[in-house]
């Protein structure tokens, strides 16, 4: 099994690269030429989602099954989310960099998203859903805390019809690299 060091990977975030693990094994890099991002201070929850959230309480709890939620992300029939890449980010949790949202209703983890923290940029890695929009309860809570916490970016790699309709959207790879390194001189922590 091929092994990332964590330090590895927290550089590669600051040069706008991600990994991917393959169905062989091996290690994939990444550096889209437009890079995904939701904007933190502008991040738009439309109505009829925000009277779901009044009207169908979870527990939104954080980094208390970070191992859990990273397995349900990688719980699919396809996945790039391997053996290698679970070690890596636990480790980063373990280190303090990698953090979760978790939903839960009944005491039964129902959802959750979790990513990579570097001073004020927020990596999301995947999010999943054992219920019906829990995906996007831990979404929403998590983007009002990189907010609360003075976060300036939260990277989502690639933009999906999900994401979109948070406001998230595409920019070029270098306006991305500009906020980046802006994003990781500030001082925020995320716990």
């Amino acid at each position: 099994m091929q092994r990332i060091e964590p330090v590895d990977l927290l550089n590669a975030y600051c040069e706008g690269a991600f990994p991917m693990g393959e169905e062989d094994g091996s290690i994939s890099w990444y550096r889209p030429k437009m890079r995904g991002i939701l904007p933190v201070a502008e991040f738009h929850v439309p109505r009829r989602f925000e009277r779901y959230l009044k009207d169908h309480p979870f527990e939104v709890r954080w980094n208390s099954a970070f191992g859990d939620v990273i397995r349900g992300c990688a719980d699919r029939e396809s996945t790039w989310i391997t053996d290698t890449i679970m070690d890596t980010y636990e480790e980063l949790h373990r280190l303090g960099f990698a953090h979760c949202a978790e939903v839960w209703r009944d005491g039964k983890l129902r959802g959750g998203v979790y990513g990579v923290s570097i001073g004020g940029a927020f990596f999301g890695e995947s999010m999943f859903s054992r219920e019906p929009q829990a995906s996007k309860v831990a979404l929403t809570y998590l983007q009002r805390r990189l907010h609360e916490r003075g976060y300036l970016l939260h990277d989502t790699q690639w933009t999906t019809p999900h994401l979109a309709m948070f406001g998230g959207h595409e920019i070029p790879c270098a306006q991305y690299l500009e906020m980046l390194q802006r994003a990781i001189l500030r001082k925020a922590t995320f716990m």
